[in-house]
């Protein structure tokens, strides 16, 4: 919906009598769908930082089919915000759009037109007609009026322009690609983006990156992400998905949650349309895509890539469907970790240079050369203030979800010198099915204190917890109580001091801890006593196995609880502090 009223200040006839800053020029915004918008609001910032002489509001066009979260946006960040049609009675000095499909009243002042996405490499439904339309083409009396200046990250994109409109011979202006120079930038913040996204060391992110429209990734594999995580296991992988924004806004944000509920309880990363992308992006070790502008980005920063489905909207002769060629596919019915590790295996960063290198030119060079044509466009002499080099996308808030019930497969071989050794492979419960077992694989349901599903906590073998640190003496008292109250499960299991308490049924009650390194979660310590018990090994004593976690070795000692009292209060709090969780006495 628009906005309720024409707005009185900072802009229009009577502006004068209300606002505080004077202003000498105009710049408007356009604001018709969340895509363009967030790349407009990467770069005017940058651009016209520190200088009162430019007042910046924004204009809302209601008219797209996705501008569903435009105003909510907008209101988010504060933005001043006027209705369309209000824009012919303010006289602004230059308009801004990163959306070319914006209907501009007639005027003298100029438009500059920024890619929303990576040049003009789509066909997409024109919604003047039953057809379609070359994506990023602006309409030709804007072009005739001589007032639009397209914005082209290549000097290849000004000879495609020409070829399907003459009328943009003379009207583009090369900068460079501003998003590619903060990815980037945003390069030394890798590691920083993986442990906001709740990565472990060693866990590799898998990225599934969709454009819309049905064509696409998610329009036609809207599975995909599930059958990733049902097939990957949860301690070696995390899975992140980016849909275009217009998929948010064409179907919601409630829809998608639905379509995506099973994924996201099995701890898929559900990135925001707004902003994360990015940061994802950059924190991914491999790229599912399709003929969108995040798949080349990705195959820009040299990550291994695999498309899960290739439009023909995708205009040949482009960099985007050079990508339909250059990189392998993604192929249903066939076993997805066997696919995603030929992928990675011997990958080169610049596997995909030559095709980059027909998209992008002009590298660091985007916001001087954008700065210098709004200013230009405005009249104005440069402000005083330096100008800013790319900047690295922020930190995003922490998101550590993951699936609460999982299923463990535990495989049993002997380790050198006789100790035992035991692979623990886990997957989301709620996308697990039929799973076999023989004499050395074990598989058995674990499930979070915190698993609200109660199909599953009633069927689970084991029952654990990690939100609280526990002494000894509480956390035999404490399992003790989880066993009753979870009569099914065979075995409790607790974060613990210097390691975790693990309870059974019969009564045990066991310490496992690490014998150098960090010490094993609940979940994986109740893995180590639950093979134990399978195999009839006595639990009485002490005894030492290895436990295989993906490419991670832990030597883990296994033993009875001590009967000895607690550790000082001092000692528990510290302990307690460094994990970051409350002790419990």
């Amino acid at each position: 919906m628009e906005p309720d009223e024409r707005i009185l200040v900072p802009v229009g006839p009577d502006a004068a009598r209300w606002r505080t800053f004077g202003g000498e020029r105009t710049l408007v915004v356009a604001a018709r769908t969340v895509t363009s918008l967030v790349r407009v609001l990467d770069v005017v910032p940058e651009i016209v930082h520190d200088d009162p002489r430019i007042t910046v509001v924004f204009a809302y066009d209601p008219t797209s089919a996705f501008n569903d979260g435009v105003l909510d946006l907008l209101r988010s960040l504060g933005c001043r915000t006027l209705p369309w049609p209000q824009l012919p009675e303010i006289s602004p000095d230059l308009l801004i759009s990163a959306s070319e499909n914006v209907t501009v009243p007639p005027g003298d002042y100029p438009v500059v037109v920024l890619p929303h996405g990576v040049g003009f490499q789509k066909q997409v439904p024109d919604s003047a007609g039953a057809g379609t339309r070359l994506s990023g083409l602006v309409h030709g009396d804007l072009l005739a009026a001589g007032r639009a200046w397209l914005a082209v990250s290549h000097p290849d994109q000004e000879a495609q322009l020409a070829a399907a409109h003459p009328g943009t011979a003379g009207r583009t202006v090369l900068v460079g690609d501003p998003c590619l120079d903060r990815l980037r930038a945003s390069a030394r913040w890798r590691e920083r983006y993986r442990a906001a996204l709740g990565l472990l060391p060693g866990q590799r992110l898998v990225l599934v990156s969709s454009t819309w429209g049905q064509e696409s990734l998610a329009g036609s594999w809207p599975g995909l992400p599930a059958e990733l995580l049902a097939q990957l296991p949860a301690d070696e992988f995390r899975v992140a998905l980016v849909l275009h924004p217009n998929v948010w806004s064409g179907h919601g944000a409630w829809q998608i949650r639905v379509m995506q509920r099973s994924a996201l309880e099995a701890g898929l990363i559900a990135v925001d349309p707004t902003d994360g992308w990015q940061q994802a992006l950059v924190a991914s070790d491999l790229v599912i895509g399709d003929h969108g502008s995040v798949t080349l980005y990705g195959a820009a920063l040299g990550r291994p890539l695999l498309l899960g489905a290739f439009g023909s909207e995708a205009v040949p002769g482009t960099a985007g469907y050079a990508l339909r060629t250059a990189a392998g596919r993604l192929e249903a019915g066939r076993p997805l970790p066997e696919q995603l590790a030929a992928a990675m295996a011997g990958h080169r960063a610049d596997r995909f240079a030559e095709v980059t290198a027909g998209a992008f030119a002009e590298p660091g060079e985007a916001l001087p050369r954008l700065r210098e044509l709004v200013y230009g466009l405005l009249g104005l002499a440069p402000s005083h203030h330096p100008g800013r080099g790319p900047r690295a996308f922020p930190i995003p808030l922490p998101r550590t979800t993951g699936a609460r019930s999982l299923m463990v497969r535990t495989s049993v071989v002997r380790g050198a010198e006789g100790v035992l050794q035991v692979a623990v492979e886990r997957f989301p419960a709620a996308l697990a099915g039929e799973r076999a077992e023989d004499d050395t694989s074990f598989w058995h349901l674990a499930c979070d204190l915190d698993e609200p599903d109660t199909r599953l906590t009633e069927s689970a073998t084991v029952i654990s917890s990690a939100s609280e640190i526990f002494t000894p003496a509480a956390g035999r008292r404490r399992v003790g109580s989880l066993l009753t109250d979870f009569p099914g499960a065979r075995i409790a299991a607790l974060a613990g001091e210097d390691g975790c308490v693990v309870g059974l049924r019969d009564g045990r009650r066991l310490h496992i801890r690490a014998v150098d390194g960090p010490g094993p979660d609940p979940g994986t310590a109740a893995a180590a006593v639950y093979v134990c018990l399978r195999l009839g090994i006595p639990l009485d004593g002490t005894m030492v196995l290895v436990l295989v976690q993906g490419a991670r070795r832990q030597r883990l000692r296994i033993g009875p609880v001590s009967p000895v009292g607690d550790q000082p209060a001092a000692s528990r709090a510290r302990t307690a502090a460094a994990r970051g969780l409350p002790p419990s006495s």
